[in-house]
């Protein structure tokens, strides 16, 4: 493996370690044993749920690859996860608000280990139908556990603040440390174990079914408002109000539909771009690498909320984010591509990665920040509706972009992304003016020195 991938592993694992260690007692909120015990039981999960999800991402594109589908063809299967993800996931996790948040976990991994199964086969038929399955299990993912958390956190009266804390663990634990094992795994399973690349697949099955055996046995099941969701059409029908009457709610599912659009189109194109000429590069060693600055973001964000609002600070993030994604635009017109392949990454593929790690310690801000957003202003009684609503212009725009993938160069579709994500912090800004003058009319007159009660003022314990 060339030093270089190992300089810049190393340079971010120190930036964690410092920032996690600068952390003191001061910084640490006191909690009752009871919610460290559920906040703990929930990082379990979701940190499994996870594993099972990080385990196949470095290898997906690298597998129908390996059975010899082009990048059209490619293209498709991933159009087929996403387009599933709207329409039938829509659906099937609007439902957990009906029929219990903890079905829709357990519905989840049963579906994910599914399609895990068929990765086993090189045709395009079954793998066509993996990747639907796969594309309903991303929408349970995205929804379910949150709204199941954040239901059972207030059923169970623990205080506001203590949600942030549980969403910035979860993010640190789930979507980084977790994430870079899950890539180092992965990569030992293929390239050290010569294993295959469908290796990484049955590994996820075996987690997630462990991880469905600790929620059957350890996790109360919670619904949405009971008198709204008799019917789906009803749920339907709420949540579109709900959307409809409150600017807030809409602008938060625009920003996150723009957000999650460039992130989700940036997984299908980084390996094209860093090896354009197929060069031999470290799938699982990148991801990893890639995760460690999603982990640098979420070990900062603590820091973030605890200085102003996450309204304020993630305009910022969005626009480091687009100029993160605009530097491959930058080097294609600054270099010229080698017409021959050659063993190692380039230099602008060099370039690239370290502008993908700065990208990557912005999506690491994002979840939790949006986690944050969420719980404020979407409403219980429709929330895992809401949240998958927001998830169709999300799953449009990638469908669309996979779509025309053939037909556009790459630096195209990231100078796109870079568009969106600008456009996500103008977005952000509304967003922020929008809450402050709501807030402005609910505020009492008497109510000047209510500073003292911030949440927010505190540090959070990640």
């Amino acid at each position: 493996m060339e030093t270089f991938y190992l300089v810049v592993f190393a340079v971010q694992l120190l930036a964690v370690a410092a920032l996690e260690f600068r952390r003191g007692s001061k910084d640490r909120i006191v909690a009752t044993s009871a919610f460290n015990a559920f906040k703990n039981n929930y990082l379990v999960v979701y940190s499994l749920m996870m594993a099972g999800d990080w385990l196949q991402g470095p290898y997906v594109y690298f597998l129908y690859s390996h059975y010899g589908f082009q990048k059209g063809d490619i293209g498709r299967l991933f159009i087929a996860g996403f387009g599933s993800s709207m329409l039938f996931g829509t659906i099937v996790g609007s439902l957990a608000d009906k029929y219990g948040r903890k079905r829709a976990s357990i519905t989840y991994c049963i579906t994910y280990i599914l399609s895990c199964f068929t990765k086993h086969s090189p045709q395009f038929q079954v793998l066509m139908v993996g990747r639907i399955l796969g594309g309903i299990a991303t929408s349970l993912l995205f929804s379910a556990f949150e709204s199941w958390l954040v239901a059972e956190h207030f059923k169970r009266g623990f205080e506001e603040q203590w949600l942030s804390m549980t969403f910035s663990k979860a993010i640190f634990l789930g979507n980084g440390l977790v994430a870079i094992l899950s890539g180092l795994v992965a990569n030992s399973l293929v390239g050290s174990l010569n294993l295959g690349p469908v290796a990484p697949f049955d590994a996820a099955s075996c987690v997630l079914a462990i991880g469905m055996a600790v929620i059957m046995f350890t996790w109360a099941e919670n619904y949405g408002d009971p008198t709204e969701s008799k019917t789906l059409l009803t749920q339907f029908k709420v949540a579109g109000s709900a959307i409809a009457s409150d600017e807030k709610i809409a602008l938060l599912g625009a920003i996150q539909s723009l957000f999650e659009g460039s992130m989700y189109t940036f997984v299908f194109l980084w390996t094209p771009a860093l090896s354009p000429n197929d060069q031999e590069i470290p799938h699982g060693f990148i991801f990893a690498t890639f995760m460690l600055a999603s982990m640098f973001g979420s070990s900062l964000t603590s820091k973030l909320m605890a200085r102003g609002r996450v309204e304020g600070y993630m305009q910022i993030v969005f626009l480091v984010s687009a100029a993160a994604l605009f530097l491959p635009v930058l080097v294609g017109f600054m270099t010229e591509s080698a017409g021959e392949a050659t063993d190692s990454i380039s230099t602008s593929g060099r370039i690239q990665m370290l502008g993908f790690c700065v990208f990557e310690a912005c999506v690491g801000i994002f979840w939790p920040s949006i986690m944050k957003m969420r719980s404020q202003y979407i409403p219980e009684e429709s929330r895992s509706t809401i949240m998958n609503f927001f998830r169709i212009p999300l799953n449009i725009f990638v469908c669309v972009v996979l779509y025309n993938v053939s037909a556009f160069p790459i630096t195209f579709m990231f100078g796109m992304c870079s568009i969106f994500l600008v456009m996500a912090a103008v977005l952000q800004n509304r967003l922020m003016v929008v809450s402050e003058k709501d807030k402005a009319k609910t505020k009492p007159v008497e109510a000047w020195p209510e500073k003292e009660h911030e949440t927010e003022a505190e540090p959070l314990n990640v």
